[in-house]
């Protein structure tokens, strides 16, 4: 009988994290000793050359369309060559790196007294929270996936999760600097609380439809697998380095495996976006002041990828066309947000449900931030 490799991969027993790690042979405390020692100077030197990559890579991918590829400086293609080199690069490493780190914090962590703690009646704070550490966190929509999906296998609660998923796209303390110089404080700071209401909000509904049950299969496996710490206290022992790296490069082989491929796909999708669609198409075609340009200019944002800095620029420029200041801003909010590269890879951890549930409730906010503004705008610009 042929086995269903699809739904193999599913089953506890096919990942590394779900299956009970073995108890290491025992050795003596010199071995564990030099081990641990060998392990820390990997785990520096490691870190230290992935954050040298990482803080170089705009200049790589710099060099390597226009200098290495020799594309044209200022073309659509260069611009979308660019773009992708830097974000797929960019994504890559901070999955790789960010589930691992946070596996190797669950292993040993008691998950039930974290969940415990933001679940109970601390849930409206547990959306502040997330909310909080989506603001100043730097990360674009696709970059923030790595650690949504860490939260949600350390079972923090799925609105938790999703505050800071809304969050963290549209707020960082670099596009407050650039807001706070192009539009002022006042405008800034409404957008500040905008943003994070939106995320309390949305975290809020998630939980109300209880979105939980929409994550896929193996998201929901690892989250209910059992820690490395629980199988050495049964056995009365401690938890060592070495069954934290196990459990911690399991979990992270694992979910990179199923996901890579997925972030090349949905960043070659934004970076043609990116690179081809032009800017004044939507000075020109929503600039009009009718009920029906917020939500239109919401839905045209969404499928788009672009992060909160590198949009501020198209804002101020959108203004000065003409392009009242609430559907500017739904307009702009719905690029960072969301975009068809996160929903690719969100594919790989929520249910068709769930991404409907989030696309829904992404438009309404939106649409109704933008006819908010566009009352408010005069007395605030």
């Amino acid at each position: 009988m042929r086995t269903n490799k699809k739904n193999s991969l599913l089953k506890p027993s096919a990942c590394a994290c779900c299956a009970p790690p073995r108890p290491p042979a025992p050795t003596s405390t010199a071995d564990t000793l030099a081990w641990n020692l060998r392990y820390g100077s990997a785990v520096v030197a490691l870190a230290a050359l992935w954050w040298l990559v990482f803080a170089h890579l705009p200049q790589a991918a710099h060099w390597l369309t226009f200098g290495a590829l020799g594309l044209a400086p200022g073309s659509r293609l260069g611009a979308a060559v660019e773009f992708f080199v830097y974000d797929t690069a960019k994504i890559l490493l901070l999955l790789a790196g960010l589930i691992y780190a946070i596996a190797w914090m669950r292993a040993s962590l008691n998950v039930e007294k974290v969940r415990d703690f933001l679940a109970g009646k601390r849930r409206g704070f547990g959306y502040f929270l997330g909310s909080a550490f989506g603001a100043v966190t730097p990360f674009c929509s696709c970059s923030s996936i790595p650690l949504f999906l860490g939260f949600v296998t350390a079972r923090i609660p799925v609105g938790i999760t999703m505050a800071f998923l809304i969050t963290s796209p549209l707020i960082n303390e670099l596009a407050v600097v650039m807001l706070w110089g192009v539009l002022g404080w006042k405008f800034t700071a409404i957008y500040v609380v905008t943003g994070m209401a939106a995320g309390m909000v949305g975290g809020a509904y998630m939980d109300g439809i209880k979105a939980d049950r929409w994550l896929q299969p193996f998201v929901r496996e690892a989250a209910q697998s059992v820690p490395v710490r629980r199988i050495v206290a049964k056995s009365g022992g401690k938890l060592t380095v070495r069954q934290r790296h196990a459990f911690a490069s399991g979990e992270a082989a694992m979910i990179f495996a199923r996901v890579w491929q997925w972030v090349v796909a949905g960043v070659g999708i934004g970076a043609a976006l990116h690179g081809f669609v032009p800017q004044d198409w939507f000075a020109e075609n929503f600039s009009a002041t009718q009920w029906w340009t917020v939500p239109s200019a919401v839905m045209v944002s969404i499928p788009l990828y672009s992060n909160v800095t590198g949009i501020i620029p198209v804002m101020e420029s959108l203004l000065l066309k003409g392009l009242p200041v609430g559907t500017t801003l739904a307009f702009c909010m719905g690029a960072t947000v969301a975009s068809i590269p996160e929903f690719m890879m969100l594919r790989q951890i929520m249910a068709g449900k769930l991404q409907a549930a989030f696309l829904v409730y992404l438009w309404v906010m939106l649409t109704f931030v933008g006819f908010l503004f566009n009352a408010i705008g005069p007395h605030i610009l």
